[in-house]
């Protein structure tokens, strides 16, 4: 593809994005409240945009056709996985929801704090949460640096597209925090879900419509619509890529925290479903992906290369490539900034505010200000390691992340769950995925992330035993839900 078209779609995509960004700053709210969860005024479509665009980045569109691409099929019910894990937000939501407007909490780590009675265990979640969400959001900067690198032949490097992406996470958060990041988001999500569907479409019809496009994959690859198909999703690797992922709406903070953000409970619901709406078309759209690069392009040398190959083909106009290719950056990007500004607001609230004796909303925000732009150069650090595929990096941060869960589980279904528990099943566990992680080891052939479920929950519960629990803290959330039903008015 003409590398100028591509330049002339990212300048005229960062002046619309930064027009809205900075219009987002009228009526901007102080405070850490306002900068990093919007207050908690976010309404439903707005939060179920917002959700989206940041759930579903770099890794469905690079990613998921990566994963089709490399392995077939499986890809679908693997994804399919994290859809029914989205039902945790059904049992979950409200619960966040709930403790957040009663109590004021910015993030899930300081939620998980104050349940256990303890600013160490806040401190531990914050902590545990940087450690892998910073490879994470890398994975996110290596989609748009492969994205852009395919797409031009090379003529715009890998770095390059890597240090666009920052850059333009960067002043996405702090132009007005999660309100221009929400606005920016929702733009985003629109124009990749259209896009997305429009060019899959084409493809499909230039290889000779729905029938004709199965029926040459049946002939030529037939491996490829079945499970393990060429081998590559053995039960074992399906279940160690799925199990992280189907914990993700709550395991992950940059997700959990936007469950503070609905100005009401009617909010969350259109939150969620809008979601499920956007997500299932998404998901089908991205395994399509996989497929059509894999019969126009069977000899790719990276699987991740799967989606700039199509668009930078013939099969697909130039122009609808270049906006695609754009909504794919956009995607990217509103995942990057999010995260930044979760992992921000942990450090800030949950790590020097609890360092500290207890410093003021105006020095804490200062504080996660200052933070943003050191998460990005770690960020960009690792994403130049230039690792695996985006898919499998994505579960490996999950697979940390993981760990968390018990805990969180805890939090509100278990009274006897207690703060030393949530420490040393989160430290133990951490260090066992990095491990895991780093050495390639598989015990019994498990991924890392069933092993850090398994002895995260072993260690919490066994330590939880042993130990005093916060009786009062314990009750309120236990209760949340009943006392909800019965102050129903007064809370909404």
């Amino acid at each position: 593809m003409n590398t100028s078209f591509v330049i002339w779609g990212i300048i005229i995509y960062i002046i619309i994005a930064s027009t809205i960004a900075l219009l987002s700053r009228k009526g901007n709210l102080p405070g850490m409240s306002g900068y990093f969860i919007g207050n908690r005024k976010m309404n439903g479509i707005l939060s179920a945009l917002s959700y989206s665009a940041t759930t579903y980045s770099a890794f469905m569109m690079v990613g998921l056709a990566g994963l089709t691409y490399q392995g077939g099929v499986g890809a679908l019910g693997f994804e399919i996985i994290y859809f029914i894990g989205v039902s945790l937000i059904l049992i979950f939501g409200p619960r966040f929801w709930l403790a957040g407007k009663k109590n004021g909490y910015v993030t899930p780590s300081e939620m998980i704090g104050d349940r256990y009675q303890s600013k160490s265990a806040a401190i531990v979640i914050a902590l545990m949460s940087c450690l892998f969400l910073i490879p994470y959001s890398a994975v996110q900067l290596a989609g748009v640096g492969y994205l852009l690198q395919g797409m031009t032949g090379g003529s715009i490097s890998f770095s390059t597209g890597v240090i666009i992406a920052i850059a333009l996470a960067l002043f996405f958060s702090y132009a007005a925090g999660i309100r221009s990041v929400v606005w920016t988001d929702s733009l985003q999500a629109i124009f990749m879900i259209i896009t997305s569907t429009i060019v899959v479409i084409l493809i499909v019809h230039s290889l000779g419509g729905f029938g004709q496009f199965f029926d040459n994959l049946q002939t030529t690859q037939p491996e490829m619509l079945a499970v393990p198909g060429n081998g590559y999703f053995s039960i074992l690797t399906f279940l160690g890529l799925t199990i992280p992922w189907f914990f993700f709406s709550i395991s992950n903070p940059q997700v959990s925290q936007r469950l503070f953000m609905p100005n009401s409970f009617k909010g969350l619901r259109q939150m969620l479903i809008g979601f499920l709406v956007f997500g299932l078309i998404y998901t089908f759209v991205s395994v399509m992906w996989g497929f059509s690069a894999l019969q126009l392009f069977p000899d790719l040398e990276k699987a991740d290369l799967a989606t700039p190959s199509l668009l930078s083909s013939d099969a697909v106009p130039p122009l609808l490539g270049v906006i695609v290719m754009v909504g794919i950056l956009a995607a990217a990007v509103s995942t990057i900034d999010s995260i930044m500004l979760t992992l921000s607001s942990m450090f800030a609230r949950d790590v020097y505010g609890n360092m500290k004796s207890r410093p003021d909303d105006r020095k804490q925000l200062k504080v996660g200000k200052i933070i943003i732009p050191v998460i990005a150069i770690l960020a960009y650090a690792f994403a130049e390691l230039e690792l695996d595929l985006i898919a499998v990096l994505s579960v490996a941060a999950s697979s940390g992340l993981i760990v968390g869960v018990p805990a969180i589980v805890g939090t509100f279904f278990w009274k006897r769950g207690t703060s030393l528990g949530v420490i040393v099943s989160v430290i133990v566990t951490a260090l066992l995925v990095l491990y895991l992680e780093a050495t390639g080891t598989k015990p019994l052939g498990l991924g890392s992330g069933i092993w850090g479920l398994i002895i995260s929950s072993v260690l919490f519960i066994g330590v939880s035993l042993i130990s005093r629990p916060p009786e009062a803290k314990a009750h309120e959330f236990v209760n949340l839900m009943k006392e909800y039903r019965k102050t129903k008015k007064a809370i909404e």
